[in-house]
């Protein structure tokens, strides 16, 4: 596939996401990893009330975060979601950016799998879903 989609969030980390540490606990990634991937499938007229007009539903089966820079509170954050394939699962890749201190502060991905409306597992992505998956705007 080509001209596959990227979206990107940002924000200011909130208090409520910090550890006793005074940094972002981990778990809150996979929150953020969340916010970016709902950005990019809306931006390509795949939310999940389309994907369940369109017949299917869409489950994460994997998720991984490699952390390399902390995040504090109050700092700008930019989380980067891209499609990296979608093929027979959809790939998402993603890298969180501590724009505060001009930092990577972790690269990740998610897979999902697409089940049909009775939740039976698809051995492909639907091809209606792949075409919206190149959109650019």
């Amino acid at each position: 596939m080509s001209n596959l989609a990227r979206a990107s969030i940002e924000f200011h980390v909130p208090f409520h996401d910090i550890d006793m540490t005074h940094a972002v606990w981990h778990g809150f990634y996979l929150k953020y990893l969340e916010l970016a991937r709902t950005a990019l499938m809306r931006k390509c007229d795949l939310d999940v009330m389309e994907i369940v007009r369109l017949g299917y539903r869409m489950v994460v089966i994997e998720s991984k975060c490699r952390h390399s820079f902390p995040l504090h509170y109050g700092d700008h954050v930019r989380v980067d979601a891209f499609v990296l394939d979608a093929d027979i699962r959809l790939h998402i890749g993603y890298e969180i950016h501590n724009l505060t201190h001009g930092k990577r502060a972790a690269r990740a991905s998610t897979t999902l799998a697409t089940l049909d409306s009775s939740g039976k597992l698809l051995y492909a992505t639907p091809t209606e879903i792949r075409e919206k998956l190149t959109c650019t705007i």
